[in-house]
């Protein structure tokens, strides 16, 4: 378990000190253009990765004990390959996996409690007045955006002719950066990850 748990680790750690320093540095909105394409850009979201949105309170609460779930069965998961002696690459695909929904967990389940609002000041730790919302109601901190390219549509092109295009459009973080890492990794390499003989 040591090369599971490593990964798991660095990446919790890294994901938080970058959100936490961002949350306490950074106005909702704000940003530091590291180069033209590398854009440090603080925003929140309500939903899932890469900004998407998961409609309403209720929602919100639906979407937080299903990640909690979903986290609970990867883990298992990890523990029934580590057990198994799987292929370590995808030992490894799952505890970055189990890493970045974890860390967007502790986003949504925590910092409405601890943090204030971004809206209009520098958020605080552990504010007087309470948090910017209740348990399970936090919103996920992003920050890590990339507009490779820009310009516009062909005026021939179906649909968008003319319109403006930006590729990549989704602020991301370290943990969307992580899951997305496990995912590519075990659709490249499924084959040498579960041959046809295995018994995982």
């Amino acid at each position: 378990m040591k090369r599971p748990l490593l990964i798991i680790f660095l990446v919790l750690v890294l994901d938080q000190v970058i959100k936490i320093y961002i949350k306490t540095h950074f106005i909702l909105g704000e940003e530091y253009r590291i180069t033209n394409w590398f854009i440090i850009h603080f925003t929140e979201n309500n939903g899932m990765a890469y900004g998407m949105q998961f409609a309403g309170q209720y929602g919100k609460i639906f979407l937080s004990v299903f990640r909690i779930a979903a986290v609970t069965f990867i883990g298992y998961y990890l523990w029934t390959l580590v057990k198994r002696k799987a292929h370590w690459g995808l030992i490894c695909s799952f505890a970055f996996i189990f890493a970045g929904a974890l860390g967007n967990i502790i986003d949504s389940t925590f910092y409405g409690v601890l943090f204030s609002d971004s809206g209009y000041e520098i958020a605080k730790f552990l504010p007087p007045d309470g948090g910017y919302a209740g348990f399970l109601h936090g919103k996920v901190v992003d920050m890590l955006y990339f507009p490779l390219i820009e310009g516009h549509f062909p005026s021939w092109f179906p649909f968008w002719g003319s319109e403006e295009f930006l590729f990549f459009r989704p602020v991301f973080n370290i943990s969307d950066s992580a899951i997305t890492t496990g995912v590519i990794l075990i659709l490249l390499f499924q084959k040498k990850f579960y041959p046809k003989n295995a018994m995982v």
